[in-house]
């Protein structure tokens, strides 16, 4: 599966998958962030991680998830909820470790009333650390209407 995030004017970017199981889906423009869209820190962190049933690695097996929209419109919509029902809490295990991941790398706080205990350990975020200052220093030279174009599942 590739995943194509291209940069737009006003600080969002859109992203368009394709290659996977199900039809190619796109995500309209939205914001960046702080330094890099949320879905390609999901795409290292879970990389860097193994994590192969978290959002990308459901999305690779044709989940579909709010927001998304099919290139080609279509009636994949219910194969895809069944993909994501059946990986629910695998895909919500994989969102608590990438926030824990983002929040470490950004130097964020990573505990303290109400965040509960770490997902991952100092070797965890030792794997996700440099991979999200690469990814980060890949998107920071894409040009506005460029694209980072990511394989699922490899550092690039």
């Amino acid at each position: 599966m590739e995943m194509s995030f291209r940069k737009l004017p006003d600080d969002q970017h859109e992203i368009l998958v394709r290659g996977r199981k199900g039809p190619d889906v796109r995500l309209p423009a939205r914001p960046v962030g702080p330094t890099v869209p949320h879905d390609l820190v999901h795409a290292v962190v879970e990389t860097a991680l193994g994590i192969e049933d978290g959002f990308w690695g459901a999305t690779a097996r044709g989940a579909t998830f709010q927001g998304f929209e099919l290139v080609t419109p279509g009636r994949h919509h219910r194969s895809g909820l069944k993909v994501l029902r059946r990986n629910g809490d695998a895909v919500m295990a994989a969102e608590l470790s990438v926030n824990w991941a983002y929040r470490a790398w950004r130097g964020l706080s990573t505990d303290g009333r109400g965040v509960g205990p770490a997902p991952l350990d100092a070797d965890a975020l030792a794997r996700t650390g440099p991979r999200l200052d690469a990814a980060a220093a890949r998107w920071a030279v894409v040009p506005e209407g460029g694209e980072l174009l990511w394989r699922w599942g490899s550092d690039r």
